[in-house]
């Protein structure tokens, strides 16, 4: 997933695009830097439901324990394709 600092600690991934287990350890592997401004950094994945379920698994630990300055945000018009092993790590809005 291509994922930079954006100007308030946030990025915007697709789901559909960026759903390989490459994409999400690189994703695992920045969300460990604190972000350069602000507190937090939050990572916005849209379509969610279309990651693979290996890029899933790959995600599965960084959501279980995530850094204390890390927040994601899901989002998905089809919360069924979405893993249950994901489903308890998230709060539905």
């Amino acid at each position: 997933m291509a994922i930079a600092d954006g100007p308030l600690g946030r990025d915007r991934d697709d789901g559909a695009s960026n759903n390989s287990v490459e994409q999400v350890r690189d994703l695992r592997e920045t969300s460990r830097y604190a972000p350069a401004q602000g507190k937090f950094k939050i990572y916005i994945i849209d379509e969610v439901h279309m990651l693979s379920t290996a890029a899933f698994n790959a995600l599965l630990k960084t959501l279980e324990e995530p850094p204390p300055h890390v927040k994601f945000v899901f989002a998905t018009t089809e919360v069924q394709k979405v893993l249950p092993t994901i489903l308890p790590c998230s709060a539905s809005t």
